[in-house]
């Protein structure tokens, strides 16, 4: 396998869909213009070679798997992983039985069961009890009744997980492979590790068919796993091969001297050609599922992302992210920030299909107007770039669109044309 691996799809832009270059000195600080997807690429620039901008690696650093991790994707942070049953779990054959207490009475069932067996999710618990495995006073029980003292309560809990995760023969993408590191182009609808519900199927489940060895810095669920993307958001990911190599990737990710670059198909007109957004990110105050700008104060915590256009449609854009942190759904929510939802994101923008006739209206007709371009936000990891932690060599590895991708962005080029704004009108998105 070549030191420097580049895979990448022709993506040509008609000039009068490119946003007007501009000198390196309309940049944001920090970056410098170079050749690649039809438009600028970013490419962060010091007056050091790369390999001098890296702290030294001679020393492994473990990874860390907390919410403070700066290894993890923007899509979604790596975190410590609750033991919970099997989504489909086989229950167990003798029942637990027992009286509710006073001090405990007054709760929804489904709650009061939750804390008392805090190995089990509460989405898993409700699943018991609507197998009716769950009695109270010997009658089959609902998830909203109210426990009271004296409650008589009898239920078969699913067994919890072994500690095994089966290794199974799905087809991976394998962009590059050596000794100590691949690197994967995950595709869309797949988990990267096992977790609630997904105990089969994950990018991680393909792995231990793959390979005899992988690190465990991340732990028995995530074998290999340096970082990861949302189950819909296709694109590079990086595997470990072993600890030590697991730790330096970690620290390229904390000390944030890998590159990673994401193109997003987006909705909206661009206010500008390129531009930072500094908003902090934070959970979502009545959403559980999102994630939202949040001050310090409400639990938000500092994100960055630049963002440039590679070229415009008619109340479109495709654009090319660079995320300078991991927050979870950093990209999503900064573009929609910004009034640059993405594509069929129905988290974020509520729409969770794109057909032809969206995009093309009155030119799409009969069957050709509800063909279906997206069923997933139109998100993918295209570039990642560092220094390879076993031979100090720059590896500089792309990934072409996903074919439901690629072929948005052809529909959406039988659009008119959309002008460029003045690409001097940069400025930096500030904390509101």
């Amino acid at each position: 396998m070549p030191r420097d691996c580049v895979i990448d799809q022709a993506l040509t832009v008609p000039p009068s869909r490119r946003p007007r270059a501009s000198g390196a000195g309309r940049l944001p600080v920090g970056f410098d213009v170079s050749s690649g997807l039809g438009s600028p690429a970013m490419t962060p620039i010091e007056s050091d070679p790369l390999r001098s901008r890296l702290r030294p690696l001679a020393e492994s650093a473990p990874a860390r798997t907390d919410r403070e991790s700066a290894e993890a994707e923007d899509d979604a942070p790596l975190v410590s992983i609750k033991l919970t049953g099997r989504p489909r779990p086989r229950l167990a054959e003798e029942p637990i039985e027992f009286v509710v207490k006073s001090k405990l009475e007054g709760r929804r069932l489904d709650t009061y069961l939750t804390s008392r067996f805090p190995d089990y999710s509460r989405s898993v618990i409700q699943k018991v009890i609507d197998a009716n495995a769950v009695m109270v006073n010997g009658k089959p029980a609902r998830a909203s009744q109210k426990v009271r003292e004296g409650d008589f309560v009898s239920l078969r809990l699913p067994e919890l997980w072994d500690g095994t995760i089966p290794a199974q023969d799905i087809p991976l993408t394998v962009i590059y492979e050596d000794q100590w590191l691949s690197i994967i182009d995950k595709p869309a609808g797949m988990v990267t590790h096992p977790g609630k519900g997904n105990w089969s199927g994950t990018v991680v489940n393909a792995l231990q068919h793959r390979y005899d060895t992988l690190s465990q810095l991340a732990g028995s669920t995530r074998p290999g796993v340096v970082h990861r993307l949302d189950r819909d958001t296709t694109g590079l990911l990086i595997v470990a091969r072993d600890d030590t190599i697991h730790g330096k990737l970690a620290q390229l990710f904390e000390t944030r001297t890998i590159e990673k670059e994401y193109l997003a198909i987006c909705s909206g007109i661009p206010e500008r050609d390129r531009d930072w957004i500094d908003q902090p990110l934070g959970p979502h105050p009545t959403v559980r599922e999102k994630m939202a700008i949040r001050g310090e104060a409400d639990g938000g915590r500092p994100a960055r992302t630049f963002y440039e256009v590679v070229e415009r449609f008619d109340r479109f854009a495709l654009v090319r992210c660079q995320p300078l942190t991991g927050r979870t759904h950093q990209i999503r929510v900064h573009l929609t920030h910004v009034g640059l939802p993405i594509l069929a994101d129905k988290l974020y923008s509520g729409r969770d299909r794109i057909t032809r006739g969206d995009l093309l209206g009155w030119q799409a007709r009969g069957d050709d107007h509800d063909h279906v371009l997206l069923t997933r936000q139109a998100l993918h990891a295209h570039r990642l770039k560092f220094l390879h932690p076993a031979t100090g060599e720059p590896l500089e590895i792309r990934s072409p669109l996903p074919p439901d991708m690629a072929e948005t962005l052809e529909t959406l080029r039988q659009r008119p044309a959309a002008s460029s704004t003045n690409p001097t009108r940069f400025s930096i998105t500030r904390r509101l």
